[in-house]
């Protein structure tokens, strides 16, 4: 991230007439809200030609204010369950970008960006311990993080992962031997992905997050297109095609890297993990 100065409204006097009082004050009182850099994990190497950020590096965003506090703290649209993606789209500079159409790496980067601009980058949260289960209050730094951008085409085709001009990925399954198109996943498809488990949850349905995911970033298997179809094989691909498939779109899919070391307070257990985004991400205490 970058940022750009803080910047207020005075203004010099430059002529003989004696100051407007009131008017110097109303100048004193006025706060230009400061704006922040944040560098797009994707590069907008993956947008559409006609997207705003198609081929740029990096976004606009305002620091947040009370008024996106009231937005996070909105109950109807805490129960609609759009707060934070409100907040984001009312910080964005550019207003021609919707969340719905930004890569899920992108959208990641700026809700880190706009959590350390309103909250700063220390994160207080509960943590549970895996090794004794204990649960432990523990401080993670947000700037402590890494981007992990696009993998270049020649790496990508040591991977057996080919780019297509459609900015689409095809890979071929170890066991089943099918060629299977991948897309990266924006902010729409993630909506989606929520609301299905969400009304799993409500029914006291079977989870099937994996393959929910999978039929999602799944847009062709040998040149088949059709949804249900695509459903289907997904269903029963074998575990370690379903598996590879899951580890080829992690490593394609440019994101922001927040692991980082934990030690659990009471057993000493140490290990890298995930920095967890629970209720205390934009609601600290």
């Amino acid at each position: 991230m970058r940022n750009n100065e803080e910047r207020f409204g005075a203004v010099e006097q430059i002529s003989d007439p004696p100051p407007d009082l009131n008017n110097s004050a109303s100048q004193q009182l006025a706060y230009i809200t400061p704006t922040e850099i944040v560098d797009l994990p994707s590069q907008g190497m993956f947008y559409p030609p006609e997207h705003p950020l198609y081929m740029q590096t990096s976004i606009e965003i305002r620091h947040m204010t009370a008024k996106d506090e009231d937005t996070l703290t909105s109950k109807a649209l805490l129960k609609k369950g759009v707060a934070v993606d409100k907040m984001l789209n009312d910080i964005i500079i550019d207003k021609r970008i919707k969340v719905d159409n930004l890569l899920i790496g992108d959208k990641n980067a700026i809700i880190i960006a706009a959590r350390i601009t309103g909250y700063g980058e220390e994160y207080e949260t509960k943590i549970g311990c895996p090794s004794c289960g204990a649960n432990s209050v523990y401080t993670f730094n947000l700037e402590e993080q890494t981007i992990a951008y696009p993998l270049p085409k020649e790496e990508l085709e040591n991977l057996g992962i080919t780019l297509t001009d459609n900015r689409t990925f095809i890979v071929k399954l170890p066991l089943s031997k099918l060629n299977v198109e991948l897309k990266l996943l924006n902010g729409s498809d993630e909506r989606m992905i929520l609301a299905k488990m969400q009304e799993q949850q409500k029914n006291n349905m079977v989870d099937n997050n994996i393959t929910q995911q999978m039929k999602y970033f799944v847009v062709s298997i040998n040149g088949e297109t059709d949804k249900r179809k695509i459903s289907q094989l997904i269903e029963s691909i074998p575990a370690k095609d379903s598996r590879y498939l899951r580890t080829v779109y992690k490593n394609i899919n440019p994101n922001i890297d927040l692991q980082q070391r934990f030690v659990c307070s009471s057993c000493q257990f140490e290990d890298t993990m995930e920095v967890p985004f629970t209720a205390d991400f934009f609601w600290p205490k």
